[in-house]
């Protein structure tokens, strides 16, 4: 496709999208979807190909199986919520470390004073996720340390926003309120995957002292520190700038008829389907359902949640932040066919960062914490025992497996 004629597909989605009421609406919002989608796929065409062969019945038969049988993201903690500076409600949950066959101990007086608190492990999720993405390190980590698991704003369980437009920064101040609610004491360790990667760095640059005084270890997966607006996405010079020129435009104005819009996205939901796998994995062996749970997810996040939030990402820049994380165990790992934050802006933290652990994943894609959780849980459960965070001798089972015949994990 030529870049003039890309653009022009995507300029009659904006009008389409800008005209449309009732019946015409549902067409034009059809047309502004499958002008993103063909955009937005690239080399996934063969992907939504290879889907039209089947039928649709039995597809979707198929995405109810998997519905109900997959067991990923079934995973509960006690539930808490903490506020952010604007109102909104942030919901999180937290595993305790429980002794055998009893609930979670109280801290003893040890001399009249309080035993140290133990350490946490707070887990930020990516864009269009929620807390559920981190069901495999969430199993393996369980009865190991402390973990603290939110969702973030107007995303999974949380509050919508107050309106406001969304940045990185505001997500930082988020971060904050759940820290202070959920693990108002003792030594943290953040851990974050794409925008909740950026979330970790927010949160440092408006707390350094945090960082200082109580993070002894970070992980960054999938993330970036900047300069997002150049990715391409996996797509030709022509396709790729269209989509910069008139992206924005179009995701506003979905997200202005967002309860129409979500009755189109379900015309397109084998098409999105397509476009999801494409963007979130990259290996070919993945389980069914793990390929349906990450839709389920990313379906769930409403339109005008994804209009809201797109913005930030071209605006994020938080490369001096990183100083915050000199001097203490981090870990930078990355999918190497990962296209939505690829593996040189993993690399660009790692050169800023000389005594960072960086794990480049081959045959990964964006999702790699899903695709594969044994070589993140792996790594993750290294930096835990390097920070101190867990004994030497602890040991991290039940990393779960994307192979067909894997269970939860």
């Amino acid at each position: 496709m030529s870049e003039s004629s890309a653009e022009a597909v995507a300029e009659a989605a904006t009008a389409a999208v800008a005209s449309a009421t009732g019946a015409g609406w549902r067409r034009a919002t059809g047309v502004a979807g499958t002008a993103i989608g063909v955009l937005a796929a690239g080399a996934a065409a063969g992907v939504a190909l290879e889907r039209m062969t089947v039928g649709r019945g039995m597809r979707r038969r198929a995405r109810l199986a998997l519905d109900s049988a997959g067991p990923y993201g079934t995973l509960r903690g006690t539930p808490g919520k903490a506020y952010a500076d604007d109102g909104t409600e942030l919901y999180y949950e937290v595993d305790d470390v429980e002794p055998e066959g009893g609930p979670a101990p109280r801290r003893r007086r040890l001399f009249g004073r309080k035993a140290p608190a133990p350490v946490t492990v707070v887990f930020s999720h990516g864009y269009c996720l929620n807390q559920d993405s981190w069901h495999f390190q969430r199993a393996a980590l369980r009865g190991v340390v402390r973990t603290v698991h939110w969702d973030q704003r107007s995303h999974g369980r949380s509050g919508r926003g107050g309106g406001t437009p969304v940045t990185i920064d505001q997500l930082g101040r988020d971060l904050k309120a759940v820290i202070d609610a959920a693990a108002p004491e003792g030594k943290i360790v953040l851990v974050g995957h794409s925008m909740g990667g950026m979330t970790v760095m927010a949160l440092a640059a408006h707390y350094p002292d945090l960082i200082r005084d109580r993070v002894v270890a970070t992980a960054l997966v999938g993330t970036s520190p900047g300069r997002l607006g150049e990715v391409n996405f996996g797509l030709p010079v022509a396709g790729v700038n269209a989509v910069r020129r008139v992206l924005p435009g179009v995701l506003k104005a979905l997200g202005q008829q967002a309860a129409l819009v979500e009755k189109g996205r379900r015309v397109t939901a084998d098409l999105f389907a397509g476009v999801i796998k494409r963007y979130s994995f990259a290996s070919r062996d993945v389980d069914p359902a793990v390929e349906r749970f990450a839709e389920r997810m990313i379906e769930a996040t409403p339109i005008d949640v994804v209009a809201e939030f797109y913005p930030a990402f071209t605006e994020h820049d938080k490369t001096e932040a990183l100083a915050c994380f000199t001097g203490m165990p981090v870990l930078v790992l990355a999918g190497v066919q990962d296209l939505v934050t690829p593996s040189e802006h993993s690399e660009a933290i790692a050169d800023l960062l000389p005594d960072a652990e960086l794990v480049l994943v081959p045959d990964a894609g964006h999702l790699v914490m899903l695709e594969h959780p044994e070589v993140v849980t792996d790594r993750l459960a290294d930096l835990l025992t390097r920070a101190g965070a867990v004994p030497a001798g602890a040991t991290v089972m039940g990393y779960g497996s994307t192979s067909s015949a894997a269970g939860p994990g």
